[in-house]
């Protein structure tokens, strides 16, 4: 297996590709959690949701900490700046070229509407 590391885009969008993880990122939306609080509400194992969440930790959407016998969740929401940047410039893009085409069409329209009155 190649070792390279994956830009931060990618490794955020690959966390939020999973149901649970984007379940575990809206509670912890709200205010840090225990581990087995985010546990609560899906119907798999412990070690899978420290699975799930070691993939969060990983992208940088979520850090955690130890105090005593309790892991501590809380979301970083600068992590998701990364994902924003990149749909706006999406938007902004696709935007821009809907508007070219909108103006396009409407160019023809015209021509058309030019042409059936010649007749």
């Amino acid at each position: 297996m190649l070792n390279y590391q994956q830009p931060p885009l990618d490794t955020v969008f690959q966390a939020l590709a999973d149901p649970t993880r984007r379940g575990m990122i809206a509670r912890l939306s709200r205010g840090p959690a225990s581990v087995s609080e985010l546990a609560e509400p899906f119907d798999i194992s412990l070690p899978a949701v420290v699975q799930h969440l070691q993939v969060l930790e990983m992208s940088g959407l979520v850090t955690s900490e130890k105090i005593g016998r309790v892991r501590t969740c809380h979301i970083e929401p600068k992590a998701l700046l990364t994902a924003e940047d990149w749909i706006s410039s999406q938007r902004a893009s696709w935007e821009a070229r809907l508007d070219r085409l909108g103006e396009y069409l409407k160019g023809l329209q015209s021509k058309e509407k030019k042409r059936g009155r010649k007749k």
